[in-house]
């Protein structure tokens, strides 16, 4: 097992809910992080100890850049062992990624085109990970706006060979792969079934936003119905699994939130009500 956590859905914690969070101490099955938001140390690791103490705790990363060319950032990557070690997380993932070129940082989940040596590229770079933290790690799916050409898998057939390689685990964006579909074309249902379910230690579902006819995956928005579909249609194939509900933008009060992550648990205990993507 790559991950410790309960076959419960989850919520992403972000830091305006965070005081709520700390004095209502609410119904909910495992937290979920951004680990760059943790790395400065100071009252923000305090407050996630804090948390930490009364429920499981995943740490998600967004900077790394497993995908990156040339070395991993060392400072980034001892910073990430560092914070682990103290909040002992029951999983810590990173996307399938890049964002980082000629020096320059960007503020987004690029995709690796899926060509000749990505594997040995990005196999490499999860060892990396793995041996500095000394624990399996889980990769994810991102969303993408364009194809490339010279493309030899698609990107479910690559996250299979990279798990089997590397002994990571899948987490599984069924909202990223619905965005492609939409943008792409590409068949999410079919990405879907490409997956093991042995190989997938968490699920995330989000909701997306239209903009100048583009699906931008923006987690601002409420979780679609299509969406809520390919997800019960994933945990009847590949059985309960942990599920987690993002937010990042749009973010509303943390009592609205709350009542999305219950019709969220309600639909992954009755999937044929596909009830999640109600809430607006």
């Amino acid at each position: 097992m790559k991950t410790t956590l309960p076959q419960l859905s989850g919520l992403g914690l972000r830091s305006p809910h965070l005081p709520t969070v700390l004095e209502t101490r609410p119904d909910v099955g495992w937290w979920e992080v951004h680990s760059e938001n943790y790395f400065g140390g100071g009252q923000a690791v305090a407050q996630l100890l804090q948390i930490r103490r009364d429920y499981p705790l995943s740490l998600h990363g967004v900077g790394l850049g497993l995908g990156r060319l040339g070395e991993l950032d060392a400072r980034h990557l001892a910073q990430l062992k560092q914070l682990a070690e103290r909040v002992e997380p029951s999983a810590i993932s990173e996307h399938l990624a890049w964002n980082h070129f000629a020096g320059r940082y960007f503020n987004d989940l690029l995709p690796v085109p899926r060509v000749q040596g990505v594997v040995e590229h990005l196999a490499s770079h999860i060892m990396q990970v793995q041996d500095a933290l000394r624990r399996p790690i889980l990769i994810e799916n991102v969303s993408a706006y364009v194809g490339f050409a010279e493309e030899i898998m698609s990107e479910a057939e690559l996250m299979v060979e990279l798990a089997r390689r590397t002994g990571c685990g899948l987490l599984v964006d069924v909202n990223n792969f619905y965005v492609n579909t939409l943008n792409l074309g590409l068949d999410a249902e079919a990405e879907l079934a490409r997956i093991p379910g042995e190989l997938v230690e968490e699920i995330h579902i989000a909701g997306f936003e239209w903009f100048e006819g583009t699906a931008v995956d923006t987690h601002g928005a409420a979780v679609s119905t299509e969406v809520c579909q390919l997800l019960g249609n994933a945990l009847q194939r590949w059985g309960h699994k942990p599920v987690l509900l993002e937010r990042d933008t749009q973010l509303g009060s943390f009592a609205d939130l709350h009542q999305e992550y219950m019709q969220l648990e309600q639909m992954i205990k009755k999937p044929q009500a596909n009830t999640c993507g109600v809430y607006k």
